[in-house]
């Protein structure tokens, strides 16, 4: 049993089944007043209603749920109404830092019952769009659509033994999102294009760097990057009607419409709807129950050996050197350990990506070190 003589994170769930603003009521007693009637013992406080809690946190679910820092690029969350309530401390621009909980806002919903409650939170998490650090927005959309929720079944014990069902893994391979993230992409270059004017013709080969050649007039590649793989697509067409191809697969799209962040389109006759989310570098499709981010990619790149990275190790994260444990000139097996950094309330062991001889170690206990700094180096 825990005991704690302070307000819980999760205390706005009883604030809204109850009625009660549990922070004035601490202010008023401490300075002197009763407890009001409906906490002396005259009446009973009588819960109504289902409220639900989630934390949008600055953390990478698919890799352990590690914390994450950096500057918030953009930070969209849903109007707070009667249903929905928003305790956040950072706003757009603002930094996540090493030095705190990496939690962007609580968000709490409330309805009649856990079922309207559950809704309730699937729409509210549909308007939330962050970008800047990784976050667990698909991960929390994924939880709340899960039947062991739904029906009230989840235990304590449950996300480590079923964490597989709510990590995304490669899901952008679904061919329906894709096409909708291509489509969007040629909407936006399009849109772009026709604000230079008549002088710069937006359909003109010239403007692009896709790999036209004569002889394949209107051929554009669309290239993707989701969980460091690259996706090609191939389209033809323009103003809202395209053929993308991907792999052995081809789609017709018709009646290609963007406006006010929904994009609108008819996929080999059938009519869909998806949300895109766009910020920077990154293209974010909502088809209503999930999200898959993208990065828009050159489409033509330099890929690096497969290989590389081995010969090194990374900080995953900012943090402070704890210990070191590896030294140059010794012979190391795969996993074994070669370092322990601290951030955000966490020991983190880093581990020898191969077998081989450490030829530099660039970091000494005490160091605070930025993320992706090259802390061992392999000969």
């Amino acid at each position: 049993m825990e005991i704690n003589t302070r307000l819980q994170v999760e205390h706005p769930v009883t604030e809204l089944v109850t009625g009660l603003d549990l922070v004035e009521l601490q202010l008023r007693v401490a300075a002197g007043e009763p407890l009001p009637a409906a906490l002396s013992g005259e009446r009973p406080v009588v819960p109504h209603g289902h409220a639900i809690e989630l934390r949008l946190y600055a953390e990478d679910p698919e890799q352990g749920f590690l914390p994450g820092s950096g500057t918030l690029d953009r930070l969209r969350l849903p109007t707070p109404s009667a249903h929905v309530r928003i305790d956040s401390g950072v706003v757009e621009g603002d930094t996540v830092t090493i030095f705190y909980d990496p939690m962007i806002a609580k968000l709490i919903v409330w309805d009649v019952d856990r079922a309207a409650a559950l809704q309730r939170m699937r729409e509210a998490l549909a308007e939330v769009d962050i970008a800047g650090p990784k976050s667990n927005v698909a991960f929390l959309e994924r939880l709340v659509r899960h039947p062991a929720v739904i029906d009230g079944s989840i235990d304590t014990g449950y996300l480590d033994r079923h964490l597989d069902a709510f990590v995304e893994g490669d899901s952008a391979t679904d061919p329906p999102t894709l096409v909708a993230a291509a489509v969007a992409r040629l909407l936006e270059e399009e849109h772009s294009a026709a604000g230079l004017g008549a002088a710069q013709d937006p359909h003109s080969p010239w403007r692009r760097a896709d790999g036209w050649r004569l002889g394949h007039p209107g051929k554009r590649i669309v290239a993707l990057l989701h969980g460091g793989r690259r996706h090609e697509l191939t389209a033809h067409g323009a103003n809202g009607r395209y053929r993308i191809e991907t792999g052995d697969a081809a789609v017709e799209v018709s009646g290609a419409r963007f406006a006010d962040g929904v994009l609108s389109a008819r996929y080999d006759g059938v009519m869909r709807r998806h949300r895109i989310l766009a910020a920077a570098q990154r293209l974010s499709v909502h088809d209503g129950e999930r999200r898959v981010s993208f990065e828009p990619a050159p489409a033509f790149a330099y890929t690096a050996d497969a290989g590389a990275g081995a010969d090194r190790v990374l900080a995953p994260m900012p943090g402070r050197i704890v210990a070191v444990k590896a030294a140059v000139g010794s012979v190391v097996a795969e996993g074994e350990e070669l370092l322990v950094m601290e951030a955000m309330k966490m020991e983190l062991t880093l581990r020898a990506p191969r077998a081989g001889t450490i030829s530099a170690v660039q970091a000494t206990a005490g160091d605070f070190v930025e993320a992706d700094a090259i802390l061992v180096r392999f000969e």
